[in-house]
């Protein structure tokens, strides 16, 4: 029944990240994955068991694909910081970009506590790991404080992409991010 799970939980990522969480009942779910009620509860028992797994298997995803994309994109480690704007202007552009997967679902289940709220924000903070790692390798100062205002920009630029329907967000935002870096770099004057 793996087979059966792994479907339902396609089914749901397509729908939830279409529609939402909330607009998709869990009678559509059935239908969709076209399996039966006792298949579906036998893996998931209830709708937010659900929505955490497509957030795990999302974030593992994401994460995969981003660090695959820098890596292709920039050679240099000291460019893989910037790298993951480009990255990121690339997904802007799909004509199925519907924002962040994991900040729509914290505007849902607005709850700090809800298990789908901590799956985001422990996405999040794998993101800021993953950054923090990525400006110590290109030789940044203070990556730790960095790591977190880089994930600021990342998630305004995402938000302005789904207002403006295009990547330039990214460009703009990598922009900021540029001279955020350069301010820590030694000889530079912060204002």
């Amino acid at each position: 029944m793996r087979d059966a799970r792994r479907h339902i939980l396609e089914v749901a990522e397509r729908l939830f990240y279409a529609e939402g969480y909330r607009a998709v009942g869990v009678d559509r779910l059935i239908a969709e994955a076209d399996v039966a009620k006792a298949t579906f509860y036998r893996h998931f028992p209830t709708k937010d068991d659900l929505l955490v797994a497509v957030l795990d298997a999302r974030d593992a995803r994401f994460r995969e694909w981003l660090a695959g994309r820098v890596e292709a994109l920039a050679d240099d480690p000291r460019d893989r910081p910037l790298a993951v704007f480009d990255a990121l202007a690339e997904l802007f552009a799909a004509d199925d970009f519907r924002g962040c997967a994991f900040l729509n679902t914290m505007v849902e289940v607005a709850s700090r506590s809800h298990p789908a709220h901590e799956a985001a924000q422990r996405h999040k903070q794998r993101l800021i790991d993953y950054f923090e790692r990525l400006l110590r390798e290109a030789g940044v100062p203070a990556a730790d404080a960095l790591a977190s205002q880089l994930l600021l920009l990342i998630d305004g630029a995402i938000v302005t992409a789904v207002r403006e329907g295009g990547p330039g967000a990214a460009a703009r935002a990598r922009s900021l991010a540029e001279n955020l870096i350069a301010t820590t770099r030694p000889g530079r004057r912060r204002r």
